[in-house]
């Protein structure tokens, strides 16, 4: 008797299913259909964070604006005039409020997430821009910026051309032997002596693997400090070294100072690169020209892609 009641139960329910089958298709493209139709944020007055964003909407031409950047964006020089609400991970919101913006543009990690949670309670709409360390990602990030401030085809063209040029760049790096690639020690920081590298999952693993080198401490993941035994274990053919000022920077002579350093096949030959750090680590518009640059200077410039 039970199993003929399940039988015609599954039965009767068969057709609801199968009704309600049909109608989930239907309400899927609606639903798609009110979130392509939702009403666009207003970009009007726009606080951009991350030097990559910042870089994107004047590649763009969509920086009229802008009414606020972080420190992070110094890229083209007349990013430096609009007013700077702080750095990219240390803002306050009386810096950005101050600006009175309409929308925030930020960067995957921006924060602290106490301020983002305040701007969140002062119904200043933020909307986010991935952050990967690849062509791809380059991409992505030009098409989400296009796709918030309403200008997708001055967006797709823009990401069309820059990956044209990512593409050649890697590809003319990426054409020396493995055997022949030098091994780079990427230095973040080097504080009271302390040597702070650059690991896996970093933009500048990503960086110095696109130019056609080997990262040397590409045995951790992120940026951490490194011993005297594994900087000598590390055996780097050059230390790369962003270009700037404060406690972060050391001289060439300091450098090679560090005990552990002046074991290196680097300090035989006192093979410094020093680069500006969001043009080398910025993975935004000009990319394939730190390509060149770094790929460049590794090997000489008679080797470097033209």
């Amino acid at each position: 008797m039970t199993l003929r009641f399940d039988r015609r139960l599954r039965a009767d329910l068969a057709p609801l299913s199968l009704a309600l089958l049909i109608l989930a298709v239907p309400l899927a493209a609606v639903t798609q259909a009110v979130a392509q139709d939702a009403k666009p944020i207003d970009t009007s007055r726009l606080v951009s964070v991350g030097g990559d964003v910042t870089e994107i909407i004047y590649a763009l031409g969509e920086e009229k604006r802008l009414v606020g950047r972080d420190s992070t964006s110094i890229y083209p020089e007349a990013a430096t005039e609009v007013p700077d609400v702080g750095y990219m991970r240390q803002l306050s919101p009386e810096g950005i409020m101050a600006t009175n913006p309409t929308a925030i543009l930020a960067v995957e990690g921006s924060g602290p997430p106490e301020t983002l949670a305040v701007l969140k309670n002062a119904a200043i709409p933020m909307e986010t821009v991935p952050e990967r360390y690849d062509g791809a990602g380059i991409v992505a990030k030009i098409e989400r910026v296009g796709a918030v401030l309403g200008v997708k085809d001055k967006a797709s063209a823009l990401a069309a051309t820059v990956k044209a040029d990512l593409d050649a760049a890697v590809a003319a790096a990426d054409a020396r032997p493995h055997a022949e690639r030098k091994r780079v020690l990427f230095i973040l920081s080097m504080q009271s002596g302390k040597i702070m590298a650059a690991g896996q999952g970093t933009s500048a693993d990503a960086i110095v693997e696109l130019s056609g080198a080997i990262n040397a401490t590409d045995t951790f993941q992120g940026y951490k400090p490194v011993t005297d035994e594994a900087i000598i274990e590390a055996k780097p053919d050059l230390v790369l070294m962003m270009t700037r000022g404060g406690s972060h920077s050391a001289s060439d002579e300091e450098l090679f100072k560090q005990p552990a350093l002046a074991l290196t096949p680097a300090a035989a030959k006192k093979s410094v690169i020093r680069m500006d750090g969001l043009h080398l680590l910025g993975f935004g518009p000009r990319t394939a020209s730190a390509v060149r640059e770094l790929n460049g200077a590794i090997y000489g410039k008679a080797n470097a892609s033209q």
